[in-house]
Parts: C-alpha cells; sequence; structure tokens
C-alpha cells in the first residue's frame, strides 16, 4: 500500500521529502526485499505506521509580545510575519529521523513563536539586533533538509526563513570564477543560473533539490563530486554574517596570511553565531561532455578501497564521482537491479567475484576534456592491476538518474514500520578498515537489519564511510529504540577513529560526542567564540551542545 494523495495541511505534507507529486515506486522486487532481510510478515506491508494523514493541529499561541510581533511586522512587513499553527510546525524540524518520526505521532516539538521573512540584509541585521534585545531564540533557516536536529526551537522563538527573499546570484565574476550568493537560493535554481552562462556550482548533495546555499554553508556540506570539486569548505572565500555584535564580513581572498580564517569559523556554525547574508562561492566551467565513467566489480571490498587510494595518491587527477559499495550493499543493488542469479551474475561468480565479497565502484572524471581522458585511461589500468572488472558506462547511468531520487523510498518504509537511517563519518585510509568493521557490527548485532555502506567521498589522506541502516521498529516504543540504537551506533564510529560527521554537521543529534570528539579546550574555543559574537546565547541554542536550547 502506497500513499499517492497527501492531504494540505497535513503531518505528512511536512515530513514528505521532495516534491508532493513525486514518489517512489515499491515494486515486488523491493518489498520482497525489504521483507526477507527483516524477516517481516506479510501483513507488516498493510498495515500503515502513524502516515500522518490527519490535519496539524492548532498550536498554542505565540509566547511573544504583542509590541515584538509588531516591531517584526514593522520591520519586514506584515506579509512577512507568520504566526499560524501550519507555518509554525513546518519550522519545527528538518530531515532528521526522529524528526519524521515525531510528526507521524502527531508532536510538534520545538515550534518556532514566529516565522519571518527578511527582505533584505539590513532587515536580517534589524531582527537579529531586535531578538539580541529581548533575549529571543533565533534560527536561521533555508529548505529545511537539517537530518542531525538542527532547527529546533524548544524553548520558542524566532524561525528566520531566508528562502523567501534572499534567494538571488548577486554578482557573476568571470575572471575571478567566482559568484556572490544569497543564502535562500535553492540548489537547482543556482546550478541552472550557473549553466546558463556556462559555468556549474560543482556541489550536489543528495538533498540538492531540496537544499539552500546558506545551508550548505551552514552544514559544511558536500556534494556527490565533492572528489574533483571540493566540500563546501573549499569553495568559499568570503561571507557576511549578521551576528548579535554585527556584521562579520569577509573578503574574497584566494589565500590569506590573515591569522586564524574568519570565513571558516563561520563555515559550519549552523546558526549558532550568526546569520549567513551572502557568500562568494568558486564557480568552474561546465563541461559535460568530460564526464567519463570508470566503473569497476572488484572481488573484494579491500581491493576497491586500494584502487580508490592508489588512484587519488597518485598526482594524476581526481575524478568527480567516486563511490564504493561494500559486498552487502553491492549485492542488495544487484538484487533490486533484476541481476542477482542470472546469467551475469552466475558469469561474475564463475570467474571470482562472488556474492559476500565483490564490491562495486562507480566513479566519473570532471573537468577538461584531455585531463579526463588522461584520468580515466589511468584509473582503469591501476583498478585493472587490482583485480578490478570494467563494466561500461550502464551502472554510473542507472546510478545517475536516481541519484537524487532515493531518499523518497523513506516515507514508504516508516510506512510501514520500518526504521531507516544513514550516518556518515570520515577517517584517514589507515583507520578506514576498523572503521567499516567495527560500525558494522554494532549495526549487525540488531538482528534482521540491513547495513548497507559505502564509500561516497574519497580524498588523498582519506574517505568517508556512508552507512544506510534498514531495520524493524519497535512499534510501541519507536522512539526509544531509535535513540539506543543510534546512540550504540555513534559511539563505535567514535570508538574505532572517525568523525562525528563527514558533511551533515553536528546539531543536536550529534551534540553529545562534540566535547568528546574535539576535546576539552577546543569546545571551550568554541564556547568563548560563541559568548563574544552572541553574548545572551540567542542564536540556535542547543546546537553543538551550546546554550540551552
Amino acid at each position: 500500500m502506497q500513499i499517492r494523495d497527501v492531504p494540505t495541511r497535513s503531518f505528512r505534507s511536512i515530513f514528505k521529502w521532495g516534491a508532493p507529486d513525486v514518489f517512489y515506486d515499491v515494486d515486488d522486487r523491493l518489498r520482497g526485499f525489504i521483507r526477507d532481510t527483516l524477516q517481516l510478515p506479510e501483513e507488516r506491508f498493510s498495515e500503515l505506521f502513524h502516515p500522518g494523514l490527519e490535519q496539524v493541529p492548532d498550536l498554542p499561541a505565540p509566547d511573544l509580545p504583542e509590541d515584538t510581533l509588531a516591531r517584526l511586522e514593522a520591520m519586514v512587513g506584515a506579509e512577512n510575519v507568520a504566526t499560524d499553527g501550519y507555518t509554525r510546525a513546518e519550522h519545527c524540524c528538518g530531515s532528521a529521523y526522529l524528526d519524521l518520526l515525531r510528526l507521524r505521532l502527531g508532536k510538534v516539538e520545538g515550534a518556532p513563536d514566529a516565522v519571518v521573512y527578511p527582505r533584505t540584509e539590513d532587515e536580517v541585521s534589524a531582527v537579529v539586533a531586535l531578538c539580541h534585545d529581548r533575549t529571543i531564540a533565533l534560527v536561521p533557516t533555508g529548505a529545511r533538509s537539517s537530518v542531525t536536529r538542527g532547527l529546533e526551537l524548544p524553548r520558542g522563538g524566532i524561525s528566520l526563513d531566508l528562502s523567501r527573499h534572499l534567494n538571488r546570484v548577486l554578482e557573476l565574476n568571470e575572471t575571478s570564477h567566482t559568484a556572490r550568493v544569497q543564502p535562500g537560493m535553492g540548489g537547482p535554481a543556482y546550478e541552472q543560473w550557473l549553466n546558463a552562462r556556462g559555468y556549474t556550482c560543482g556541489h550536489f548533495p543528495q538533498s540538492f533539490e531540496f537544499s539552500s546555499v546558506g545551508g550548505w554553508v551552514a552544514a559544511r556540506g558536500a556534494g556527490q563530486q565533492s572528489t574533483h570539486y571540493g566540500k563546501i569548505e573549499d569553495m568559499v572565500l568570503g561571507l557576511r554574517c549578521a551576528t548579535p555584535r554585527g556584521m562579520l564580513a569577509t573578503a574574497p581572498f584566494p589565500r590569506a596570511a590573515l591569522g586564524p580564517d574568519f570565513t571558516q569559523m563561520v563555515v559550519g556554525s549552523e546558526g549558532t553565531l550568526g546569520v549567513i547574508t551572502e557568500a562568494t562561492l568558486k564557480v568552474w566551467p561546465h563541461r559535460p561532455k568530460s564526464v567519463l565513467p570508470m566503473t569497476f566489480m572488484f572481488r573484494s571490498f579491500e581491493d576497491g578501497v586500494t584502487t580508490i587510494r592508489t588512484l587519488l595518491q597518485a598526482g594524476i587527477g581526481r575524478p568527480g564521482v567516486c563511490r564504493l559499495s561494500d559486498p552487502e550493499e553491492t549485492q542488495a543493488a544487484l538484487t533490486l537491479d533484476g541481476f542477482a542469479g542470472g546469467s551475469v551474475d552466475r558469469t561474475l561468480q564463475r570467474i571470482g567475484y562472488r556474492p559476500g565479497s565483490r564490491s562495486l565502484m562507480i566513479a566519473a572524471t570532471e573537468g577538461d576534456l584531455a585531463m579526463a581522458t588522461a584520468t580515466a585511461a589511468r584509473a582503469h589500468a591501476i583498478a585493472i592491476k587490482q583485480g578490478g572488472l570494467p563494466l561500461g558506462p550502464k551502472p554510473l547511468r542507472a546510478w545517475w538518474k536516481r541519484r537524487f531520487h532515493d531518499p523518497y523510498l523513506r516515507d514508504d518504509l516508516m510506512d510501514y514500520g520500518v526504521m531507516t537511517d544513514t550516518l556518515e563519518t570520515a577517517m584517514t585510509w589507515s583507520d578506514l578498515p576498523q572503521v567499516w568493521r567495527g560500525v558494522r557490527e554494532v549495526i549487525k548485532s540488531r538482528p534482521n537489519t540491513a547495513c548497507l555502506t559505502h564509500i561516497s567521498h574519497a580524498y588523498e589522506t582519506g574517505a568517508n564511510l556512508y552507512f544506510i541502516v534498514i531495520s524493524a521498529m519497535d512499534r510501541e516504543h519507536p522512539t526509544r529504540d531509535y535513540r539506543e540504537f543510534h546512540g550504540r551506533i555513534v559511539d563505535a564510529v567514535v570508538q574505532h577513529g572517525g568523525s562525528l560527521s563527514h558533511h551533515h554537521g553536528v546539531g543536536r543529534l550529534f551534540a553529545p560526542w562534540y566535547p568528546q570528539q574535539v576535546g576539552e579546550v577546543a569546545f571551550e574555543a568554541y564556547r568563548g567564540l560563541k559568548s563574544a559574537l552572541d553574548p545572551h546565547g540567542i542564536m540556535n541554542p542547543g546546537a553543538y551542545g551550546l546554550g540551552t536550547g
């Protein structure tokens, strides 16, 4: 049973991923895979788990003085201040599993007292100043695709939505290859604007269609082609950030020796220091003809890891897309694509590429065509030396077609009472094997649980691992069940040498582990920085474990 009609102003209209008229088709093969892997009875697929079709109820009246609301309306216009229950509920969360679970259970928690849509940078500064003067909590938002509980306001306050008005490219400098962009501009609009002028942004996270430039910068995000273009912190040259102490502005120097980097101080701060109002980003010539496939099957995950590491350390150019699925994810992909057990599969097994060990690599080049061609040729030589079997362009094309579509499946899986979540972490090449094995061991200790893992971003010194967890919910205690399981997984990540996050950020979800990860001195330094820029602690209180939000 799949829900196609989503009632307006319902809980589901808030937590549903993506476009309202786009859905993931759960066919018999996928349903069979989930049923068999999780050992679910067939009736589990007809008894929906809190699908969220009810209307969002009225919320308590905003806990803001009338004169504060009047001041906000005078600043940005009455039409740009919303206090109705549905709009406030929309802005109470992002897209973390716990966010979605709460909404399914009919719980609106951490909602703002008002949603404010500023029209200009001056209006942003004025709202921040008002909140500072009156000690009102404030969270900047854009497309709200955060998966780290980074947008909650448990004690009320203002959600400052930058997507309605602050959503333009202000300048393209074709000499320097930079663009000045407002934070509320969505990924597709930004890329289309650049493509029309012969450029690309180079930043394509899985949430690309439903995320904003400001969110990319605030969360220190990564796109799926970051191996070539870099993460967002590699793209930001300068920015402007409205803090409670005034405007923090950094110039877009290509490099500078001016002491600590104040641009990087704001990148990844997730709204805890101020509101990003503008960013100057690198852009690149748009060269779609340079995307050349490099896809291989390896006899083991270790062989694939060695191939990617060797390729990136050889100094022969960096691919854009660079992904390696571990044996469990590889087998799942072959099963869902209908190859498992067929003639191609039998041939693969006969020549040594067997289930339980084989691993699929999908990669592609970027940049200048001559350089891309040379990189592809050298990559093929490295892969073949490591036992890689070339598969041609089809696997890459199949992934490219669905790369932004997979998150739509989450809604249907939760309808079936299936817990589905992702965790991602970064580590050095030397630590990667122990992180992969250690985290998988914890995930697989839960009975009938799938752990699909891949490298999705790789660099000269290391890579990230992206874990996809699929398991049956405890329908009686789903929140407690998730918190306990998720906590054990994060403990394993830290214990085995992985970072808390590679590109999702920290928010409130990972805040309990943050001081341990960075150390007491660094955490106190961050606390001191926040105190200097946000002395009343109004900016996204609770994120990173700072403040009492």
